[in-house]
């Protein structure tokens, strides 16, 4: 079913490409500039998306062994993230029971037990407590009840989902409202990860905006990507997560073929945007290869962080490795240098409030439905969440 959308879509891309057309919505959208800084709508982002949706918070190709470990923060939540050893993928808040130190530094790694730093409580891979340092001293308690906080999670896709609140009764499966069935495609349980780099960007909003925007990349990437590159756009939506192409006139090519002769490279090009924080590009530089973008907010409404991720369809040899470092350093540019410095200057004119909106036009569908949701789920409560996925 999953592979007949895919058909789908590019035979109404090769539609669009021939006719000369695109989608467009019904009117222009106006989004309220202060919905970008303001402090205390900021905070109900946080709150009502941030905290209650599930984020994907790492790849399969980054927990492939029983033992393997990621820590991180994912906004203000310290998350343990790894495969116990029936070869599932747990996670839990990094939190010692004992006094709430942290356990684990950021990063990565293969451990049988997790090792408080602070007083050396223990934890096993299934996140029990298993040893009390001079547990005679210290005195009685019930190990059972002390325990990691355990996070709900789900492995779809090759991806890994978490939700940083212990007491979320949402299913992250209804969440991802299909869209795992097509970003399965990618086969990315059985990809290399490459490498990843952090970039510092502006409110996480002006960030995403441009994941699902094509009208730009002619001007702001003229120099890097060129002038001739096409911003033309089609949206496609599952839920609140989108696939951004352009029209392809290239798709003519395979018409005439046997739908399953019809490439998976070429059935999965363009944006794949995962609400609310993240970006899967495609690139072929040292073989098939994709940038995940993972966009967290920062401190503060104008300050966000973009974890960037490399991910090769294959281990590269000696060569691809040069050329894969190439191409993740020229991203890392274009991101930091062309979008996110624009996003910063942007910020900045918007708090001038010189005007009171900003546009989002017929032909930026993306923008229309992202925002949609972000107002949609400031006004659902959590009983209402769960309905909001049923598809």
């Amino acid at each position: 079913m999953s592979r007949k959308q895919l058909i789908e879509m590019a035979r109404h891309s090769l539609a669009h490409a021939r006719a000369g057309t695109i989608d467009q919505e019904p009117d222009v959208l106006k989004v309220p500039v202060e919905h970008y800084f303001d402090e205390s709508r900021w905070k109900a982002e946080m709150n009502k998306v941030f905290r209650r949706l599930p984020l994907m918070l790492a790849m399969s190709a980054e927990l492939k062994e029983v033992g393997d470990y990621k820590a991180m923060d994912a906004g203000d939540v310290p998350v343990l993230i790894n495969r116990d050893n029936n070869g599932e993928v747990r996670a839990f808040v990094n939190m010692c029971s004992h006094r709430g130190s942290q356990i684990m530094a950021a990063g990565k790694g293969n451990t049988h037990r997790f090792t408080c730093p602070y007083h050396g409580w223990s934890y096993n891979r299934q996140g029990e407590l298993t040893g009390i340092l001079s547990s005679k001293d210290f005195g009685d308690i019930d190990k059972s009840c002390y325990g990691l906080t355990e996070l709900p999670v789900l492995e779809r896709a090759g991806l890994i989902w978490v939700i940083t609140n212990p007491k979320s009764d949402l299913d992250i499966a209804q969440f991802l409202s299909g869209y795992d069935e097509l970003l399965a495609h990618f086969s990315f349980e059985t990809w290399h990860h490459f490498a990843s780099q952090v970039i510092a960007g502006p409110n996480w909003k002006i960030a995403y905006d441009g994941y699902m925007d094509l009208y730009h990349l002619p001007i702001l990437h003229k120099d890097t990507f060129g002038a001739d590159f096409p911003n033309k756009a089609l949206y496609y939506s599952w839920g609140p997560h989108q696939r951004v192409i352009g029209p392809d006139p290239t798709l003519a090519a395979y018409e005439d073929k046997p739908e399953e002769e019809w490439p998976i490279p070429h059935l999965m090009a363009g944006i794949w945007t995962i609400f609310p924080h993240v970006s899967i590009a495609g690139f072929d530089s040292g073989g098939r290869a994709v940038l995940i973008s993972q966009l967290f907010p920062g401190k503060t409404p104008g300050e966000s962080y973009t974890v960037q991720n490399y991910l090769m369809e294959h281990v590269p040899d000696e060569e691809q490795i040069a050329a894969a470092t190439s191409q993740f350093e020229f991203l890392k540019y274009v991101v930091q240098e062309e979008d996110y410095a624009t996003g910063i200057k942007q910020q900045k004119a918007m708090q001038s409030m010189a005007k009171d909106h900003v546009l989002f036009g017929r032909n930026e569908g993306g923008g229309h439905n992202f925002h949609r949701w972000v107002d949609t789920l400031l006004e659902t409560e959590d009983a209402d969440l769960n309905s909001l996925f049923q598809t």
